[in-house]
């Protein structure tokens, strides 16, 4: 028996890094799983496949922007009319144009905080009308600690995590009476193939600031995800859980 036994999810940006990590973990705990993605259709399929075959659970790839409203309610409409019905919500989505604000263009602050923020949004809007129906749900947003903390260099990326936190609080509010409910993590410095870009004397650095002395994997953020997503947490919505190995302690 898996935590999430009998579950439908649907998880943006998930063909790679933390949210790849969250569709494996999500179908290693039983449920069937879709994940949007914006380009590279055929590696995208071909991930869907490779996990069905591994699992035995049902995995459905979907071409999708999140920042498109319409696009959003599509990707949506493509899982409830496959599967029926749809329990949870991961709203991983994001991206980083990072510059000094003084430096920022208006064109980096726009794209930023549409991929970011506006697709939580778009999804969340989506997904309501069949939670509501079903009387369940559970939203899990992805924000940072840098939208807890900001960071220098990122006031754009900043603003769109924390307006996540804002977001989440308040669908919690809206929505609780209808055993629907939003929660957010806050990852800290997640190891995945994009870090692994990185100066490795940078990278180091980073681990030694934080208390547990690593950095984290997208499977620490990915549990994060599976309590929210499981019946472990129906006394629990409106929160912000703070994945970063102590960082912000």
């Amino acid at each position: 028996m898996g935590l999430l036994d009998g579950k439908v999810a649907l998880i943006t940006g998930g063909s790679r890094g933390i949210g790849r990590g969250i569709v494996e973990r999500f179908l290693e705990e039983g449920a069937d799983v879709a994940f949007t993605y914006v380009s590279s259709p055929d590696k995208a399929n071909a991930l869907a496949a490779e996990l069905a075959s591994r699992t035995g659970r049902r995995v459905l790839a979907i071409q999708s922007d999140a920042a498109q409203f319409d696009a959003a309610q599509a990707a949506v409409d493509q899982v409830t009319t496959a599967w029926e019905r749809l329990d949870v919500l991961v709203n991983n989505a994001g991206i980083t144009k990072d510059q000094l604000l003084m430096r920022m263009s208006e064109a980096d602050w726009d794209a930023v905080m549409d991929t970011n923020l506006k697709s939580v949004f778009n999804m969340t809007k989506a997904v309501m009308r069949t939670m509501l129906k079903q009387r369940s749900g559970s939203i899990i947003n992805m924000s940072s600690v840098v939208g807890v903390k900001g960071n220098a260099g990122q006031a754009n990326y900043a603003a769109s995590k924390a307006g996540i936190i804002g977001f989440t609080k308040s669908v919690a509010l809206e929505l609780g009476s209808r055993n629907i409910r939003s929660n957010a993590i806050a990852p800290g410095f997640i190891e995945t193939e994009m870090t692994g870009a990185l100066d490795p004397k940078v990278v180091e650095q980073w681990r030694e600031g934080i208390p547990l002395k690593r950095g984290g994997t997208p499977t620490d953020v990915a549990n994060a995800c599976v309590y929210f997503a499981s019946d472990l947490s129906t006394y629990v919505t409106g929160q912000t859980l703070h994945v970063c190995g102590g960082m912000l302690t």
